[in-house]
């Protein structure tokens, strides 16, 4: 690019330098700044760097003039705090179904909203315990063509694939292709589903994104508007566990005190605590029963007891006498 060309962009480099090279710790002198110009082919004087700074003031940049032992300028505050792209990070770097690849890549992106000092501090290690990265690479389009069939209100169709004991990809069904009407995203159990309508089955389906395979948006209009009108999606995880279908049932719960905060957790404030001694709590809950359900109650021994319905209570049972029965077969 020739030097006059690179005048006429002089205050876009200016910034650039201004946004990289500052904060509210790290200033720039006129000089320094001249220099810094003069690394992409611009001269500069003084005044011009007066007029030019103020420029950027006025279009919104949070430049601010200080004098220690010089005058140096900052960019003092930004679109993005860095508690705040420490956060970001922090959520990408965790979470299970961003690839490595894809949490490298978003990471260098939201360094650019940081100073060059500031990117150090971005360059964090977040470990969590038995974390496993996704192996899928395509999940961002596969949530970008979700949305994009959402905004068109038509159906998807998808291919979904299960791991077999070979660690090979195995096409459910045959790789035949599932049809199904998107209506939400969602992050649970450290996956994201896919919250839809089979028209065909006639119910509510949810399918882990980094299982579906060669998806397309078709021109077939969505089904379940009604089904969906009133839809809770926080509600609907609640009682869900690890997004493991299953029957749907008021549970009537007893539990030792010291779970009052797991339930909490779990089930949401809105639960009301009844029957409360010095010892136990009851409440109830609705919940899609499910062999995930029964063996989280399990986890509690003699602290949480099941004391209705019945046939909830039947199961839990036999569930537990199924996995104590097969120790006492190899004795």
């Amino acid at each position: 690019m020739a030097k006059g060309n690179n005048q006429k962009i002089k205050v876009l480099y200016l910034m650039k330098i201004m946004l990289e090279c500052t904060d509210d710790c790290h200033g720039l002198t006129l000089n320094e700044i001249a220099d810094a110009l003069l690394k992409y082919g611009i001269t500069a004087e003084r005044k011009t760097l007066y007029d030019d700074l103020e420029v950027l003031r006025v279009f919104g940049l949070d430049i601010e003039k200080r004098k220690d032992k010089t005058v140096r300028y900052h960019v003092v505050s930004r679109d993005f705090e860095l508690p705040e792209l420490k956060l970001l990070v922090d959520a990408v770097q965790s979470s299970k179904f961003i690839t490595l690849k894809k949490s490298n890549e978003l990471i260098k992106k939201l360094e650019s909203f940081s100073s060059k000092y500031e990117t150090s501090q971005l360059q964090r290690q977040v470990f969590v315990a038995n974390r496993i990265k996704t192996m899928n690479e395509s999940i961002y389009y596969t949530v970008d063509h979700i949305h994009e069939a959402i905004t068109k209100n038509t159906k998807i169709s998808f291919q979904y694939f299960d791991w077999n004991e070979r660690k090979e990809k195995e096409l459910r069904h045959g790789g035949k292709k599932y049809l199904i009407s998107p209506w939400g995203l969602t992050w649970d159990d450290e996956n994201y589903y896919l919250i839809g309508y089979d028209s065909e089955s006639d119910i509510i389906k949810h399918f882990r994104v980094d299982k579906m395979l060669r998806i397309n948006v078709t021109d077939v209009k969505r089904d379940g508007a009604e089904i969906f009108k009133n839809f809770d999606m926080g509600l609907y995880t609640k009682k869900t566990f690890g997004m493991y279908g299953g029957r749907e049932k008021n549970v009537h719960l007893r539990c030792s005190n010291h779970l009052a905060g797991v339930m909490i957790d779990r089930f949401g404030q809105d639960i009301s605590f009844t029957n409360v001694t010095d010892t136990h709590f009851e409440f109830h809950a609705n919940v899609n029963i499910s062999p995930l359900f029964l063996t989280w109650l399990m986890n509690f021994g003699s602290d949480v007891t099941i004391l209705s319905p019945n046939d909830v209570r039947d199961e839990f049972v036999a569930l537990g006498k199924e996995a104590i029965e097969q120790y006492n077969l190899s004795c």
